[in-house]
């Protein structure tokens, strides 16, 4: 090597200034060439690489992109006339293979197969079963869960119900002692059972809306929508009530809502279906008519229901939706005159809008619940149902408002429904999300305890809502972990038989598993489980297979391969870090304990010119101990630093690590079990390159010039027989 490394620079200085003033008379002698151009010229001198292989079994190898070589240009021929064996870079990998549909797109690894025969050269398969360059958008898709999505399930949604068991008056009342209200006795409602209510008008009215039977429910119609209302009738002599659309109580808009309605002394059951038109839409309350007819009229088990084409999805659900606007007590009232009711004027609610709901308790009382507002809604809790309490409150005097749960206005059950809420002087959000338990479940009244502060409390914008979570979501099948092992080794066969059928009449070894082993826990195998950050091709089939997967990978390789075919396992760093040397030949030690064979370890060997030797060569003899037959697959060599900073003594080192290299690799691995070498990167790297960009890592340059490195190449090949 020192001939090669250390060549004299025969320039003499003083010879040249003695003669260089005579230009007629030719010299009589010759002057060396500076040194780079003599090196470049012995370079060129050399035969291609394969020459120094001889009669030799080794195969030299080189990686090569499928679509350069099938070009038949520059890399087609340097390939052709250096190398025995071509390993795809990419080209060969089931990203680059299988597409989106699982289907595999063979055409150009069938070109490059037949091309390189037709040249003489084999192919390495590179790789089988790894764990990037993978299409992993198909792989997740076949193991993702089944989604079947919501049904279109049509229902009708009670939206009100009222069956007049109790006094509290929510979503109900009339327009005054036109029609006057009470109840029957009990048993005396629809059937025979429980209580009705009783409207009384006493007298024909000049108009038929002076006597009125409101009913309200918690939300708004809107243009399209199909409304219904059920409700069972009668009257003590025959009658007929004509219906208005009102948006609030007495807040007239439409002459029709539910149409006429006709009742007489035998109980009768109304169900009438409506579209909301124009006419109709924004209204929340229904007019019933009572002035035409002098009677007393019953009602029993009201129900306003709206038609739900899609069912009900996952969402949170207003229950009550009180802004206070108007005299109507739908939804809440007080426990008596230790609470009394009264509204505010009109711009004095939160943020200086509308009105708001004002409540004022005289005294501190000697228990806290001895001042009540209640709040009702039309749904009662149940276990595990999650209900929110929005609203604006605010308080004359700094105030802490305890919530009861209870199952009516008055009915106490629990002593904490939605928490504490701290009022102050300014207007204040609420907005508190509670699941409900057993404490709290059987309840559809909240208790605000005013009684503890002598002070005027206000409310506002007051909503009860809860989330509906269970109607109309999509059904989620998830695969169990034995069929998505099943579906993925389906898929590891399809695409293993695919391409080794393909690439068999030209292709004798493989690169059956890659990088199978982790870094930190190098006896360990990689794993995708955990991690973060998932590249768009990376996908671990170990995560799904389990640690057999590669014992499944050698076994298909060995079915749908050629008999004789070389099959390796290959992974990197293993010059780097011995453990994980030790920890694949220990992994190959258990896939052939499980019936499986392995015929061959690939060490990649991307390394730089400061790479540790001491490991280099206990690697060497830690793999020469199996038995197996050992390749150096990818071997490139940087030198620290990028092309442009490159300099001779750098290029000198590198030549000579490339030399220490292979000379170590035939002095250490018995012949019988030398494989072969690939140069990963024959050429210097581009500097748009996906690996090592940028840096001199080949044995010629980007413009296809042999470097120092193949000198150091073709010195380790002469040195062969070392072993």
């Amino acid at each position: 090597m020192e001939t090669f490394y250390l060549k004299r620079l025969l320039l003499i200085v003083p010879i040249l200034s003695v003669f260089s003033c005579v230009d007629l008379d030719p010299l009589e002698y010759q002057v060396e060439k500076p040194l780079s151009i003599e090196q470049q010229e012995e370079l060129d001198q050399l035969e291609p690489l394969k020459e120094y292989i001889g009669e030799s079994s080794l195969k030299l190898g080189a990686g090569v992109s499928i679509s350069s070589y099938n070009s038949q240009g520059t890399v087609f021929s340097l390939s052709n006339s250096n190398f025995q064996e071509l390993t795809a870079g990419y080209g060969m990998k089931h990203g680059a293979v299988v597409n989106d549909n699982g289907e595999l797109n063979l055409d150009e690894v069938s070109q490059f197969v037949n091309h390189a025969k037709e040249a003489g050269l084999s192919i390495y398969g590179h790789t089988l079963a790894w764990h990037s360059n993978q299409n992993a958008t198909f792989l997740n898709s076949t193991i993702a869960p089944t989604i079947l999505p919501a049904q279109s399930n049509p229902e009708w949604e009670t939206i009100l119900s009222i069956d007049f068991e109790s006094d509290d008056q929510s979503g109900y009342q009339s327009n005054g002692p036109n029609a006057a209200l009470a109840f029957t006795s009990d048993g005396a409602g629809f059937n025979g059972e429980g209580r009705a209510l009783t409207i009384t008008n006493a007298e024909v009215r000049p108009n038929e809306w002076d006597s009125q039977l409101f009913v309200t429910f918690p939300e708004a119609t809107e243009v399209g929508q199909v409304f219904r209302l059920e409700m069972d009738i009668k009257s003590d002599v025959d009658t007929s009530i004509n219906t208005q659309a009102h948006t609030a109580p007495g807040s007239y808009k439409h002459y029709d809502f539910f149409g006429t309605l006709t009742a007489n002394p035998t109980w009768k059951h109304i169900s009438i279906d409506v579209t909301i038109n124009e006419n109709t839409s924004g209204c929340n309350t229904i007019a019933f008519n009572l002035g035409t007819t002098a009677a007393t009229y019953q009602f029993d088990n009201i129900e306003v229901s709206k038609y739900n084409e899609n069912g009900n999805g996952p969402d949170w659900e207003d229950l009550l939706d009180q802004p206070f606007e108007t005299d109507a007590q739908n939804g809440y009232q007080s426990n008596g005159p230790n609470a009394v009711l009264s509204f505010t004027a009109m711009g004095e609610g939160a943020e200086d809008s509308g009105r708001a709901l004002e409540i004022t308790n005289a005294e501190v009382r000697p228990n806290e619940w001895e001042s009540q507002l209640f709040v009702t809604f039309p749904k009662v809790t149940e276990v595990g149902q999650k209900f929110k309490l929005e609203m604006d409150v605010r308080a004359d005097a700094v105030a802490a408002i305890n919530t009861q749960a209870q199952t009516a206005p008055g009915a106490y059950k629990h002593y904490n429904f939605f928490g504490t809420i701290n009022a102050t002087t300014q207007w204040k959000h609420i907005n508190t999300e509670v699941t409900i338990n057993e404490s709290t479940a059987g309840c559809n009244t909240i208790a605000f305890n005013l009684g503890l502060t002598a002070t005027t409390y206000y409310f506002d914008n007051l909503k009860v809502s809860w989330f509906n979570e269970e109607a109309g979501q999509d059904i989620i099948i998830e695969m169990s972990e034995e069929e998505k092992k099943d579906t993925l080794s389906f898929h590891l066969d399809k695409w293993i038989s695919g391409i080794m059928e393909v690439s068999k009449s030209n292709t004798f070894a493989w690169d059956v598993v890659n990088e199978p082993m982790d870094d930190g826990n190098p006896y360990e195998l990689k794993s995708g489980i955990g991690k973060s950050e998932m590249a768009a091709d990376e996908f671990y089939w170990q995560d799904y297979l389990g640690k057999d997967y590669a014992v499944e990978a050698f076994n298909l390789a060995a079915k749908y391969g050629n008999a004789d075919d070389i099959l390796f396992i290959n992974d990197y760093n293993l010059e780097y870090n011995i453990d994980k040397c030790k920890g694949i030949i220990a992994y190959v030690n258990y896939i052939e304990e499980q019936g499986a064979r392995v015929d061959g370890i690939g060490t990649q060997m991307h390394i730089n010119i400061d790479s540790d030797r001491s490991k280099i060569i206990e690697m060497f003899k830690l793999l020469a101990a199996t038995g197996k037959q050992i390749k150096i697959s990818e071997l490139d060599i940087g030198i620290g630093v990028q092309t442009k900073d490159a300099t001779e003594e750098l290029y000198l080192a590198q030549a000579d690590m490339y030399h220490f290299v292979i000379s170590e690799y035939f002095k250490l691995i018995p012949q019988n079990q030398q494989y072969g070498i690939t140069i990963w990167s024959p050429t210097d790297s581009p500097s748009n390159s996906s690996w090592r960009a940028g840096e001199p890592i080949g044995l010629w340059t980007e413009s296809f010039t042999r470097k120092l490195a193949y000198k150091g190449v073709v010195e380790a090949l002469q040195s062969k027989e070392i072993n």
